[in-house]
């Protein structure tokens, strides 16, 4: 096995972890952007040696995107802002809450979603982003709402088979795909609920929280809703309960197996307004059969009274063997497994409320 990179995003900055086994880690002690939020890291291995992309967001200078080719020692900003809306919309950049690059196929082409919620696109690894105007001009976006968190598009899935089918989830819009690789746009919602609204189906409007593709089919999608975990087996044409197993069917995030067909993660919350783990205990929950039946894995974690929540982009997994397993929350503890869940022990602890992770291997 290579060595693994953990990038933790916080309220208050990035810190990064590496480990050769998964067991010893070394974290820099000294945050990577003190003072900022960083909601969005992607770890890109394209291109021969791997890019670390943040979106960071400063109180003062405001939201940017910055990328390091050697593992956090320097970083780079672009002269210009990575990401800016053009002035015809009459919109600025709150937040960058999703970095997504796309497949080896496009070994340049990295996507970023935004608050307000819209999709950018990258021709140089993340460097300079232009607007998808289609899907930003399409006539449902002035209706969508926001979450409580704001309204984020925080989740970009690009085909791994076919490029140009693209999918993007917004709080609160919903689910929008592509076919033609972002020139047209149709929502895809059918059979998730919006229980908050009093049509409860409709065709947009639904608070999506995250989506995961399988490792089998691309076709198959998973998707943790503002209540409700569901699977489509049509690329999101249509979307059916999987949470009858589950203590509670509300949740922010969920995660794939990369090579596992069938194998997803969860960490389910009370709704709506307590937000907090059921009956107060850690615990991640995974299915092997597409959601037909959820176990919890307990083993390592907290067994006395906890109460950490888990944001959408703060459960991961990387790709090594076995596949491991992360999670951070606002509690500032991030938990690892390097046995695809099945144990766990805790990575580090008293950071800042932790809003997103990533991990991969890295040679």
């Amino acid at each position: 096995m290579g060595e693994v990179v953990l990038a933790v995003g916080t309220a208050k900055g990035l810190f990064l972890g590496r480990s050769r086994d998964r067991d010893a880690w070394e974290w820099n002690e000294q945050p990577h952007f003190p003072m900022q939020g960083v909601y969005s890291v992607a770890i890109d291995r394209r291109g021969g040696r791997p890019r670390i992309l943040v979106g960071a967001d400063s109180s003062h200078w405001g939201p940017s995107v910055f990328h390091s080719d050697d593992l956090g020692a320097t970083w780079q900003e672009p002269k210009q802002p990575a990401v800016s809306f053009p002035k015809s919309t009459g919109t600025s950049l709150e937040r960058v809450w999703q970095l997504q690059p796309a497949g080896a196929d496009q070994p340049t082409v990295v996507y970023a979603g935004t608050e307000p919620a819209a999709l950018f696109r990258s021709e140089d690894r993340g460097e300079s982003f232009s607007l998808v105007e289609s899907l930003w001009k399409h006539p449902q976006r002035k209706d969508w709402g926001a979450g409580f968190g704001g309204q984020g598009m925080h989740t970009v899935l690009v085909d791994r088979e076919d490029p140009r089918q693209l999918t993007v989830a917004v709080s609160t819009g919903g689910v929008y795909r592509s076919a033609d690789g972002g020139e047209s746009w149709a929502p895809s919602n059918t059979g998730v609920e919006a229980r908050f609204q009093p049509d409860r189906n409709p065709e947009f409007g639904q608070c999506v929280h995250k989506i995961a593709v399988d490792a089998g089919d691309p076709s198959r999608l998973y998707l943790q809703n503002h209540g409700g975990v569901y699977r489509s087996d049509d690329s999101g044409a249509h979307w059916t309960p999987i949470d009858a197993d589950l203590p509670a069917d509300f949740g922010f995030a969920i995660a794939a197996h990369p090579r596992r067909a069938g194998t997803v993660y969860v960490f389910p919350l009370v709704a709506d307004f307590e937000r907090l783990p059921p009956e107060h205990r850690c615990r991640v929950y995974r299915t092997r059969d597409a959601g037909e039946t959820w176990e919890p894995l307990s083993e390592g974690l907290p067994q006395e009274p906890h109460y950490g929540v888990v944001l959408r982009d703060a459960l991961c997994l990387d790709d090594a063997e076995p596949v491991g397993v992360y999670f951070g929350n606002r509690n500032g503890e991030v938990y690892g497994s390097a046995d695809e869940g099945d144990s766990w022990r805790l990575l580090t602890e008293h950071l800042p409320a932790v809003l997103c992770v990533r991990a991969a291997e890295i040679g």
